[in-house]
């Protein structure tokens, strides 16, 4: 059975703003940004609890190919995403989230 993923207002605003910029750098790798990031998300709708937990009860998906992970909380009928974050910013941003 897959969860259904539900993307805060502060992680969809992340992800927008990354696809625009990866878009903005060369056309066509927002595209493949974004292909990656829902196959991310699609994973964890599948096997939500196949990664450990970084943070409290919070859990890290790597985004394959780009250096940003969705991190997400785990609830009895959903996922809530908390961020898709660029591994070189401060995790206490998205820490603060959680």
């Amino acid at each position: 059975m897959t969860l259904p993923v539900k993307l805060r207002r502060a992680a969809r605003a992340e992800f927008d703003e990354a696809h625009d910029w990866y878009e903005a750098r060369k056309p066509g790798l927002g595209e493949q940004f974004s292909d990656r990031v829902q196959e991310a998300l699609d994973r964890i709708a599948l096997t939500p609890e196949m990664h450990q937990c970084i943070y409290k009860d919070v859990r890290r998906q790597i985004v394959r190919g780009f250096p940003h992970s969705v991190l997400y909380r785990v609830k009895s009928d959903k996922i809530i995403v908390l961020a898709v974050f660029h591994a070189k910013r401060d995790p206490a941003i998205w820490q603060r989230r959680a």
